[in-house]
């Protein structure tokens, strides 16, 4: 973007800015969700794929390096190659995305941070709390943006949800329910398939499974839609099919500011529920409700009045900070890889005003931050804490 698009356009709620060319993005992790990514980075308008580390084997890594049209020279067998090479290229990555399983979270968004590349990092961000704090104050210290891969809170329907609250559409929350039920490790041996084993493997997942990979989103958007930060839980793990290392199912009563009191569930064993991410926010005048499954639609209800369900789409009711997350009329679906999008999107937007070095309008973004990634890996390590403890009550520090 350039100084000149802050002088010309005087309503920044009705459009992000773009920049003055496609922003340079480097890919570590070869796997699917990365495919899903690039995807979503490339509707956004605002990227080229052009660097990455997709294998430590040579042959696999310019094999998959071909497929996404990368340059020989340009396709890396380690993050630690590819951050200082890239560094001093002279048309370097301006960002980098990563989507390799957890484990390796760490080391590669500390390397690129520290060879002064930003970062957008899959959740959950470490598989370790010293580690995800370590993260954040690298950030700070260097001034770099950091994304991280909570998605859910990208959806236009999810920002309309925000808006009512923090306007007071509800009155006072009082009670916060919200639940991710999937169903594809119902089968027996689903631990054999590929894409699953490393997720069962507590060296490279982190001391959960389930946790750490969806009940994670359902606790940042618990948060991100009510404004008000988990502070206490007291959980449950459970193992509800075949033996498996870690859990595939987790189970808690949850406590936020102001001793607001909520539920939480999570579980990979629910035949029938593929996207089944629900959150349900009460207040003292009404309440919301979103799914999914239906993202296009929003519930809002004010006590005693006829409900409304509103639609993803232009005008009608929709915030105008809204609105700019939104890329057709309504009736024609927007679903999963536009979330992604509008994440890319707002990344994009603050790499290239950090780049450029202007400063962009207070809450302009929303997009979910290192500090949220944080949070998240705080919130699986009480998690753990609590059912090492028999379920008992522990406070999220």
């Amino acid at each position: 973007m350039t100084k000149e698009f802050f002088s010309q356009v005087t309503n920044l709620e009705q459009a992000f800015p773009k920049p003055d060319r496609r922003l340079r993005l480097g890919v570590v992790g070869g796997g699917r969700i990365s495919q899903t990514q690039a995807m979503a980075a490339r509707q956004s308008d605002r990227w080229e794929i052009v660097a990455g580390a997709l294998s430590s084997n040579k042959d696999k890594a310019k094999a998959l390096g071909a497929e996404w049209y990368l340059d020989d020279d340009r396709c890396y067998t380690s993050f630690e190659n590819m951050a200082q090479q890239e560094a001093q290229h002279p048309q370097g990555v301006d960002a980098v995305m990563i989507t390799t399983p957890n484990h390796v979270h760490f080391d590669a968004a500390k390397a690129f941070i520290e060879s002064g590349i930003d970062v957008l990092c899959d959740k959950p961000l470490t598989n370790e709390v010293d580690e995800a704090v370590a993260l954040a104050d690298l950030t700070r210290q260097s001034g770099l943006i950091f994304g991280v891969g909570y998605a859910m809170s990208c959806f236009a329907m999810i920002r309309q949800a925000k808006e009512i609250v923090a306007n007071g559409g509800i009155g006072k929350v009082n009670q916060i329910h919200v639940e991710f039920m999937q169903d594809w490790m119902t089968p027996d041996d689903i631990g054999e398939a590929e894409h699953v084993k490393w997720r069962l493997d507590p060296k490279k997942s982190g001391a959960t499974s389930c946790t750490g990979d969806i009940a994670t989103h359902a606790a940042h958007l618990a948060t991100f839609v009510s404004g008000l930060p988990m502070t206490h839980l007291r959980a449950e793990m459970h193992v509800c099919g075949s033996p498996k290392p870690l859990e595939d199912t987790v189970f808690m009563n949850t406590r936020f500011a102001n001793s607001v009191p909520g539920t939480l569930m999570a579980t990979r064993l629910a035949p029938g529920n593929r996207g089944g991410l629900r959150l349900r926010i009460f207040g003292s005048e009404g309440g919301i409700e979103w799914d999914l499954e239906h993202s296009e639609y929003l519930k809002h209800a004010r006590f005693g009045e006829p409900d409304r369900i509103l639609s993803r789409g232009h005008g009608h009711g929709i915030a105008s900070n809204v609105e700019r997350l939104v890329r057709t009329g309504r009736g024609f679906p927007e679903g999963l890889i536009e979330a992604w999008a509008n994440l890319y999107t707002e990344f994009a937007t603050a790499v290239a005003a950090r780049r450029d070095g202007l400063t962009l309008p207070n809450d302009y973004l929303a997009y979910p931050d290192v500090e949220d990634g944080a949070e998240g890996v705080k919130f699986i390590h009480a998690t753990v804490q609590s059912n090492a403890a028999g379920g008992s009550w522990v406070e999220i520090l």
